[in-house]
């Protein structure tokens, strides 16, 4: 017996169909927003993870070296890789450029409740627009995926903040403030106490009443926005002030305004990030952690060699998610079923072919025997696959031109003409023929 790996998991049948409507929900929401797949590599050059975020992200990798000498990584997110794929073609595609996909990534860091190494995640992204209206259309496919999975506004919230507050709020400090290691720290805030926090802050270059200001200023409310403007006095933060405001206006024309509220300790931890930023958190707070994020990173695509390209995405990962959904009573139902089970009794294999040809031409999820086993062995199966019908073709049912359709549910059953099963019925059960 081998042991699977720590923070790799095994998804059986039965945990892995309500994965699959999760996935396929969220992907339909995305193709009626427009949003067509993309397929990405398992694996990139260590150096574009290196360039972006430095050599320390080294240890957070699945990196080697592969066997043509070239360092090598498992993908740990997808924004790098999608970045690489729009400057590639970037005179050939049509803006704004609107990409889906849903895959694993990999990550080697501690395992924990909705964190795992290997995980899965459906990446959203819209590039080549910097009006509000995509950071709303992101906010909305957010939102309309959550509900389409059952869930209500009572359910969630998407805390949504700006980036250049943050860093206009800090240059506005007479201070030499490290501004990544101050955001970083903010991101942590929600995560350790006060006092470890304004530490870090100082750290970061803030004195400890600094500090504390800093965090008065992050607890404003909307309608106290200005009061930021005056602080700092700067064009950046009145610009993304102005910009936040326009982006939760259009998110209410969207329909997405009423799950967003101010939060600007929300800052995302990803350096990538330039403007709006936002999290899912579960409204009840029984999930603790954040259950998913995005934003806007206008500057990756011309840091990886392309034209100046504005970007925003949201990247809905399943470990989290399925604890809001499960927490809500959302989370889709782990039994699977089987629509038929065509059961064989002697020697009747090409007419029990036939009509399970048929039933599988019509859509229908349709199971056999091909075990030789036993009538009542059949029946055991078919209970055990959730048969909704059991259509039994017999040697002595075929002499009288006949096959016996049996309801699993109420037990009843009865013989029906050959010819009339399935006939024109699209979906035939036991109440067609009574």
């Amino acid at each position: 017996m081998y042991d699977g790996l720590k923070g790799f998991r095994d998804f059986y049948p039965a945990e892995m169909g309500p994965r699959r409507e999760v996935i396929d929900t969220l992907e339909r929401t995305a193709r009626r927003y427009g949003f067509r797949e993309i397929g990405t590599p398992a694996m990139e050059r260590t150096e574009m993870y290196v360039d972006k975020s430095g050599e320390e992200i080294v240890e957070e990798l699945y990196a080697f070296e592969d066997k043509g000498g070239r360092e090598v990584s498992l993908t740990p997110e997808l924004t790098p890789t999608v970045a690489r794929m729009v400057v590639g073609k970037q005179k050939e595609l049509s803006k704004p450029i609107k990409w889906v996909s849903t895959r694993p990534f990999w990550r080697y860091e501690q395992v924990q409740q909705g964190r795992f190494r290997e995980f899965y995640q459906t990446n959203v992204d819209i590039f080549g627009s910097s009006e509000p209206e995509a950071d709303a259309e992101v906010l909305a496919f957010a939102a309309d995926a959550l509900t389409d999975l059952g869930l209500t506004g009572e359910e969630f919230e998407f805390r949504v903040s700006h980036r250049d507050i943050l860093g206009g709020l800090l240059e506005g400090f007479d201070a030499d403030v490290d501004t990544r290691a101050a955001i970083r720290a903010v991101d942590k805030s929600a995560k350790i106490d006060e006092e470890e926090y304004h530490g870090l802050l100082h750290d970061a270059g803030l004195s400890y009443e600094q500090a504390a200001e800093f965090d008065e200023l992050l607890a404003v409310g909307e309608e106290d926005l200005d009061e930021l403007i005056a602080f700092a006095g700067t064009d950046r933060i009145e610009a993304a002030v102005t910009n936040l405001q326009n982006v939760l206006d259009a998110a209410a024309d969207f329909g997405a305004r009423e799950y967003c509220t101010l939060s600007l300790e929300t800052a995302r931890g990803l350096d990538y990030y330039t403007g709006v930023v936002f999290e899912c958190f579960d409204a009840t707070g029984e999930v603790s952690r954040s259950v998913f994020g995005g934003g806007r990173y206008d500057d990756l695509i011309e840091s990886f060699g392309g034209q100046p390209t504005p970007a925003v995405g949201v990247a809905p990962g399943l470990a989290p998610l399925s604890l809001l959904l499960q927490r809500a009573g959302v989370w889709p139902d782990e039994s699977f079923t089987t629509d038929y089970y065509v059961l064989k009794v002697g020697d009747t294999r090409t007419e029990a072919a036939e009509i399970t040809r048929e039933l599988r031409e019509r859509g229908h999820v349709v199971e056999t025997d091909l075990s030789d086993r036993s009538f009542g062995g059949q029946l055991d199966y078919a209970d055990s696959m959730n048969a909704e019908t059991v259509v039994i073709v017999g040697e002595q049912d075929l002499e009288d031109d006949a096959v016996t359709v049996k309801d699993m549910a109420s037990g009843d059953q009865q013989q029906v003409p050959l010819a009339e099963f399935p006939g024109e019925h699209d979906r035939p059960t036991l109440d067609d023929f009574e």
